[in-house]
């Protein structure tokens, strides 16, 4: 592996601007497809396999021209007060606006009048229309959306209070200015770390290239393979972070290798080589994790893995092959003037450069790591204790995690749709806001009219059931009706997904006495089969996700207890953020800091989803960090000096790294959209507690308590795996200084380059 890349990384820095023109080619094919595609698919949950799933398959098949996943949408209209929506006035306005949704968009299936089918409240001071479109909400034209928002405008003129409400109103999710400034900081980050612009500038590049060709790609095949607004996001996210990430690895690897007196070109392969083995691997426990969403069998959690992780390997190519081809453009303008300054010098001065490298190199083992990594390895188990017990603290609050899928009632309070959600509260109880549809398939029935209405009595004596609807029958057989239940709660708390529990346990009695088959369907009843599939799926897809990732690192590591070390403390990090999760979306705590609005479950898929990512990108900091303590194990070192070693070398560039990370993904905090909020701020806080307590902390504490026994592997073991040498002991063997490889590569590369000499730094 190191050879193949050093080879690859020496190419690419001598073929630089081959490198480069087919990134550009790839960047821009990408961006015509994206300019050329149509617009993206809705966010349809589909979830085979469930009830609600089935209820839906069998409208659309039972009522052809029906789409029960079609975009919906609610005109609320509100009375001043002292007045009703019953009034001659406030009637006709109403009629108005409903002749207006009719005729202002094809896309219109059905309009319906409030005063034919009772939607005005008890009161009378409330009333809404119901409009249901021919396609999905991402599919509607912008005419479509505007002759909504207009609607009801001569209702409003009145002195009506009109919001409108439903997923006809979805569109593009906004980041907003926080992402932004999640770059800028990346960029001081990264500033500080190298002292260099051109160094700096070189990842947060490369990761605008990747995330471009990446998201480009996502949005040319939208609609080919049904992938989503939110996927571009995430994917976006992630993207952006792992970009930054690998290239400042390279990058600072690179650097490493020319204060070494390496030659360019040679430390462009020696880098890619060394660091790049790093990357590669990181990179596939980020793949594994992402592509591994795919058992949890919902299509919309497996398309926004898989997109995920293909922004993830361009991510991975890019680093090995681009940055060092911008490395062969930068020259020596890649290290601070300071260092250049320092090169000048030692060409004057050959001796005195020595001394001051032999000092610079004592400098160096003195820096922030080696303190930190000494002052662990003298308190191992006071820094573990407190690191756990820290963590587990934080991890407190997930005990009381509440899984669900937001609606309009999460929304900010100053939003139409919000103010619609409470009026519609207000008016009809908080169950209009999510109404269950109960199918009744009475093709076994020999009277299905009775059969559906019996169903009706049944469901109407449940508990926690508001109203129940007439059947309506929706075929031409008449033996498939359809009612609507209006539970007494609001769609996303834990008495509706009771109330659905109890229909449903009704339905087998029921199919006995009547021969009907009650089915619970639409979307409150669909968000809740979510929750319950991600619960089933979220144990065997951890196995699989951590095994596969153990073996993995197993290989990378030659090391049985520090593969299993690497994936406790990610189970410890992962709960924790859980925690912080559940303390400001769910409890509130801190809720204006992050505009969360008002508190409630959490999202069914951001556990999963959550933990995918996670493990991911803890591995990262495992392989980068640990890679060189095993390193300079395998040089001799002992274990301890191995861990000082690791941190000197790595402790700086990982903190950077983290901190760009958290910096990324804290800038999706700002979105409109609540699942990218969310889940914006669980990455965040997670690669927090990941980086500075997990990897920083726990697992040099834990490498120092076990000493030698950390590098364990059973000798049979050792021979079946095979040697990938991520940290390049065979590279350094074939090319040492006085190897026959290494005078051979010179004498090549001073007949290619006569002046190589001057690209020395």
């Amino acid at each position: 592996m190191a050879t193949f890349l050093y080879k690859l990384g020496r190419f690419a820095f001598r073929r630089r601007r081959f490198v480069a023109l087919i990134w550009v080619a790839l960047l821009a094919v990408a961006g015509v497809g994206a300019a050329t595609a149509s617009p993206p698919a809705n966010d349809n949950f589909s979830i085979p396999g469930t009830e609600a799933q089935k209820a839906f398959d069998l409208l659309e098949q039972r009522s052809p021209g029906g789409n029960p996943q079609g975009a919906t949408a609610r005109v609320v209209f509100h009375a001043p007060d002292g007045e009703k929506m019953t009034d001659k006035a406030n009637k006709a306005a109403v009629e108005k606006t409903v002749r207006e949704l009719k005729s202002g968009s094809d896309e219109v299936a059905q309009v319906l009048d409030p005063y034919k089918t009772g939607a005005v409240s008890k009161k009378g001071d409330t009333a809404y229309i119901l409009t249901s479109y021919k396609v999905s909400a991402m599919e509607l034209h912008d005419k479509t959306r505007d002759a909504l928002k207009e609607a009801g405008q001569e209702a409003r003129d009145s002195g009506l209070t009109v919001e409108i409400g439903g997923d006809a109103l979805e569109q593009m999710p906004e980041t907003g200015a926080t992402e932004v400034i999640g770059i800028a900081i990346s960029a001081v980050v990264l500033l500080i770390t190298f002292g260099s612009l051109v160094a700096a500038g070189l990842p947060l590049l490369t990761a605008i290239i990747g995330v471009g060709i990446g998201i480009s790609s996502i949005t040319a095949l939208a609609t080919t393979l049904g992938l989503s607004s939110t996927t571009s996001t995430l994917a976006m996210m992630i993207g952006l972070a792992v970009g930054i990430d690998y290239a400042l690895f390279i990058v600072s690897r690179y650097r490493a290798e020319l204060a070494e007196g390496q030659e360019r070109e040679e430390a462009a392969g020696r880098a890619v080589g060394t660091a790049g083995s790093a990357v590669v691997f990181a990179g596939l426990t980020v793949v594994i994790a992402l592509a591994g969403l795919a058992v949890v069998n919902i299509p919309v959690l497996s398309k926004m893995g898989f997109a995920a992780a293909g922004t993830v390997v361009i991510a991975v190519l890019i680093a090995i092959s681009l940055i060092p081809a911008l490395l062969g453009f930068a020259g020596n303008k890649v290290v601070s003037r300071k260092v250049r300054k320092a090169a000048k010098a030692a060409k004057a001065a050959e001796q005195g450069a020595e001394g001051q490298a032999g000092q610079a190199q004592g400098e160096e083992k003195h820096n922030a790591g080696t303190r930190w990594a000494r002052f662990v390895l003298r308190r191992p188990v006071v820094v573990l204790l407190v690191g756990v017990l820290g963590l587990g603290a934080a991890a407190l609050p997930a005990a009381s995690l509440e899984l669900g899928l937001p609606d309009d009632g999460s929304q900010p309070t100053d939003t139409t749709k919000r103010k619609a959600y409470d009026l519609i509260s207000d008016g009809f109880g908080p169950g209009m806001n999510g109404p269950l549809v109960v199918m009744v398939d009475a093709k076994g029935s020999d009277d299905p009219k009775g059969a559906a209405e019996q169903v009706r009595k049944t469901i109407h004596d449940v508990d926690g059931v508001a109203a129940v609807s007439k059947p309506q029958f929706i075929d031409k057989d008449g033996d498939t009706a359809t009612l609507t239940v209006i539970s007494k709660y609001k769609p996303s708390s834990v008495d509706t997904e009771d109330v659905v529990h109890h229909i449903r346990d009704k339905a087998a009695s029921l199919k006995a006495g009547t021969g009907a088959e009650v089915l619970v369907t639409g979307q409150t009843a669909m968000n809740i089969d979510i929750s319950q599939k991600l619960n089933d799926a979220l144990l065997p897809y951890l196995g699989l996700v951590v095994g596969l990732a153990f073996l993995l690192l197993m290989v990378v590591f030659r090391s049985l207890l520090v593969p299993l070390k690497a994936a406790l403390g990610f189970l410890l990090s992962v709960v924790a953020a859980l925690g912080a999760v559940v303390a400001v979306f769910q409890w509130g705590w801190g809720g204006s800091l992050f505009n969360v609005e008002e508190p409630g479950p959490i999202m069914s898929m951001m556990p999963i989803f959550m933990i995918g990512v996670v493990f991911g990108l803890a591995m990262d900091y495992e392989v980068f960090l640990v890679t060189r303590m095993r390193e300079a194990y395998v040089h001799g070192e002992r274990p301890g000096q191995a861990v000082v070693t690791g941190f000197r070398h790595g402790a700086r560039v990982v903190t950077a790294a983290a901190i760009i990370m958290i910096s990324v993904f804290a800038g999706f905090i700002g979105s409109s959209e609540s699942m990218v909020k969310m889940i914006g701020f669980g990455l965040a806080i997670a690669v927090f507690f990941d980086a500075f307590i997990v990897r920083m902390a726990i697992v040099p504490a834990v490498l120092a308590l076990l000493g030698k026994s950390a590098w364990w592997l059973p000798r049979w073991l050792d021979k079946a795996l095979p040697n990938v040498d991520v940290e390049g002991e065979g590279l350094r063997k074939q090319l040492g200084p006085d190897s026959e490889a290494g005078r051979d590569e010179r004498d090549a590369r001073d007949a290619r380059d006569p002046d190589a000499d001057l690209t020395r730094v």
